[in-house]
Formats: C-alpha cells, structure tokens, sequence
C-alpha cells in the first residue's frame, strides 16, 4: 500500500468535516440577526441586571462572576435549538446520516461552528461588560480562560439535547428541562474559577476541572449526538 493511499481516508474525513464546517459559518453570516441574538441577550442581562438591584461596586463585584457565567449559559443555550433544526427542515440532515464518514465525526463540524458564531464572540464580550460590574483586574484572565474552556463543553452537552428535540415542533423548553441539569458542574467551576482569582486565591484546580469536562465532553459528546440524531431521524 502506498503512503498517498494511508492518507487518502484521512484526507477525505478532514475535506469533509472542513467543508461542512465552512458551510455552516456561511450560512450563519447569511442569517447575522439571528445567530447575534445570544451575544445580544448577553449583553442585556449584564447591562440591565445592576439597574434591577444595586449600582454599588462592592455588591456588584461581589455578584459580577455569577453574573456573568448565568448569563453566558443561558445565552449559549438560546439559540442551541437551531444547530440541527435547519438540516432537518432542509433534508440535509438525511444526508449527514447516510454519509460515508462517521456522524459522530461530522457533527464535531456542527458544534465548532457554533461555538465560533455563539461561544467565541461570548468570551471575547466577557471582560469588557466585566468592567461595568467592577470585577477585580486579576480576575479577568480568569473569566476569560474560564469561558475559553467551558462555553465549548456547553456547546457540545447543549448539542446532545438540541439532537434529541430536533424533529419537534417548539423543543425550545424541552431542550432547557434536558440540558441544564448538566450545565451545572460548567457553571459551578466555572464561577468558581473567577471568584476565587476576585479573591487573589489560585484557580488552576477549577481550571482543571473545567479542562477535564471538556475533554471528556469532546471523547463522548459526538457519539451522544450521532445516537440522537439517530433516534430523532428515525422517529
């Protein structure tokens, strides 16, 4: 066997998942107002929540981690349903099934676009709205670093629960009751995270954890999504 016929399948599985992944970036430029929706609601749960309670910097640095990682949870989760919904509307869905590549494969291309019009754009916004709830300097590395590692496993358990809803008329609901019982480790370290750097103490044991949820979610999360697609399609 040749070295060009070793690489050839190889070749062919990262061709596919590229193209597929390029297909899914043009088609979000193509429908800007509605894939800036997350970052928009993000951006208005962090603006109006000081005018709901207290503009004082101490209680909103106090409150500023939490703030901003249930913001950017549910922001990533708003527009979580639209990851298949348009495949399958479209029957392009039925093509992804019967492809020659693995599903669990090709929907990786799926998430990592998504995350790159929802989660990348979230994470880049964090520290600027931080500085309207007065979060400590030494915090911001750490809310960054944080949403860098954790907006991504949302994306992937979040993409689970929008496979399972994706043949359902308004899944919207259902998706929230599936999917954020298994945001809260995320959530949970994640805030962590940024409030023990507010507190000058040291985040690597959160930053770990949040490091090794997502390579696990990466490991199993893909298979979890081609099972429900599955079961979706079938259905």
């Amino acid at each position: 066997m040749t070295e060009a016929s070793e690489k050839g399948p190889q070749g062919s599985w990262w061709r596919g998942w590229w193209c597929l992944l390029q297909r899914d970036l043009t088609l979000a430029m193509r429908n800007r107002l509605e894939w800036l929706n997350p970052l928009m609601f993000f951006v208005m749960v962090v603006t109006l929540f000081p005018l709901a309670v207290s503009p004082e910097p101490k209680f909103l640095a106090q409150l500023a981690p939490g703030i901003l990682w249930v913001a950017a949870l549910l922001a990533t989760l708003l527009s979580m349903d639209m990851v298949f919904k348009g495949d399958f509307d479209e029957g392009a869905l039925e093509q992804l099934l019967v492809s020659e590549l693995p599903l669990a494969w090709l929907v990786t291309a799926k998430v990592v676009a998504y995350w790159l019009v929802t989660g990348l754009p979230l994470t880049l916004a964090a520290p600027v709205l931080a500085l309207m709830l007065n979060l400590p300097e030494q915090a911001y590395s750490a809310l960054a670093l944080s949403l860098l590692l954790g907006t991504p496993t949302l994306c992937l358990l979040g993409a689970i629960g929008a496979a399972l809803v994706v043949g359902l008329k308004r899944g919207g609901i259902l998706l929230s009751l599936i999917i954020l019982p298994l945001y809260i480790p995320v959530l949970v370290f994640g805030a962590g995270s940024v409030t023990a750097a507010s507190a000058g103490m040291a985040i690597t044991g959160q930053l770990a954890v949040l490091a090794a949820l997502l390579v696990l979610a990466l490991t199993l999360a893909p298979w979890a999504i081609a099972a429900a697609l599955r079961i979706s399609a079938n259905g």
